[in-house]
């Protein structure tokens, strides 16, 4: 119960500082120039926006807490209703988001903030040559991982039970099993061997994808996107030895029953997703404080009348991007921390679909 209130905690706190930390030159999903970065209205829909996530938040742990405690539930119960919390807050903090979408949108139209303004896309050939993201070769390490527990569930199979658990309870304790094969008891490492291959393609194509600059603070974003890529790669690479992990534990559990408590096993995956949520916060700090160092060239090469070319048309409700002449695959949220697919590249289904349909057929089977 602690750890999902936690959970809960980082993402209300996290969903509640997106604003301030996503590039300034983009608004609730919504291109804006870079010279009214601190345009009052604009700080206003922010800070309203935090303040009513904030206040949702404490109302649905509120709820949560005096239903729990009102009511006599099970243990299974009480869990499954707390996982169901951090999502509801996602969504109403997903709301909050659209609504001030529109509002943003509005205040563009009304104040012509693109009109007679010549708008250019910026780039810089020799960036490549400053990228620090994580080699291919690194991304194998967790694919081994996936190699050496199929090599140990092989070498241990005679000793599996004859029925194997496929499905954990919010107990800890198994309550769905399956026969003991071949592909049943390999199902685990098979998985987790197609999702390491999926992190390693994820992270090829980001490196593969065009370095879009500002070009009203060329230096700024410069230095934003090198961080952005940089800390994408090694979060990245560190959900892939976090998952390695869980699976390997999660195999053990199975290959050497009733070895492990059952509160390790409620506790294991808790932790997984507090570890990764923990990630993701460095890595928006780590983004987002950047952006914030450089306000003075902000201030000083936005007064011009060039300003960085207003793409809205390719995102839609400021979140699914889809563009045609763009070749990159992955591209930068507009609300969030990390990279989106460009929905009009094929390749990024394939990517993103493929290993997901493979895992499908696998579970299945």
């Amino acid at each position: 119960m602690t750890l999902i209130f936690v959970t809960a905690g980082f993402l209300a706190a996290l969903q509640m500082a997106i604003p301030f930390i996503v590039k300034r030159t983009v608004v609730f999903g919504v291109t804006i120039p870079v010279d009214e970065v601190k345009n009052a209205q604009l700080k206003q829909y922010k800070k309203l926006y935090a303040i009513l996530t904030f206040l949702i938040s404490v109302i649905v742990v509120a709820i949560y807490f005096i239903w729990s405690s009102s009511i006599t539930l099970t243990e299974n119960q009480l869990i499954i209703a707390g996982l169901f919390m951090p999502f509801v807050i996602l969504f109403i903090s997903m709301a909050l988001y659209f609504y001030f979408h529109v509002k943003v949108m509005t205040l563009k139209k009304q104040k012509h903030w693109f009109k007679d303004r010549k708008q250019v896309r910026v780039s810089e050939l020799n960036l490549r040559t400053m990228d620090e993201m994580l080699p291919w070769v690194v991304y194998v390490i967790p694919m081994v991982i996936s190699v050496g527990l199929v090599v140990f569930t092989l070498i241990n199979y005679t000793s599996l039970p004859s029925q194997i658990p496929t499905h954990w309870g919010p107990d800890g304790k198994p309550d769905a099993f399956t026969d003991k094969t071949y592909l049943s008891a390999l199902t685990l490492p098979l998985v987790l061997l197609v999702m390491n291959g999926m992190f390693l393609g994820i992270n090829e194509l980001t490196r593969n994808s065009g370095i879009k600059l500002s070009a009203g603070n060329v230096k700024a974003s410069r230095v934003r996107q090198l961080r952005l890529r940089k800390y994408t790669s090694w979060l990245l690479f560190f959900i892939s030895i976090m998952v390695s992990m869980l699976f390997t534990f999660l195999q053990f559990t199975t290959l050497y029953e009733n070895s492990v408590s059952d509160l390790l096993i409620i506790t294991m995956p808790l932790a997984f997703s507090a570890l990764v949520l923990v990630g993701t916060i460095i890595l928006a700090v780590k983004v987002g404080r950047k952006d914030s160092d450089l306000d003075i060239e902000i201030i000083d090469e936005g007064s011009g009348e060039v300003i960085n070319a207003d793409d809205d048309q390719y995102w839609k409700g400021g979140l699914l991007y889809f563009n045609p002449e763009d070749p990159s695959v992955f591209v930068e949220k507009r609300f969030g921390v990390g990279w989106t697919l460009n929905f009009a590249r094929p390749l990024g289904y394939f990517i993103l679909i493929g290993p997901l349909l493979i895992i499908l057929i696998v579970t299945l089977l």
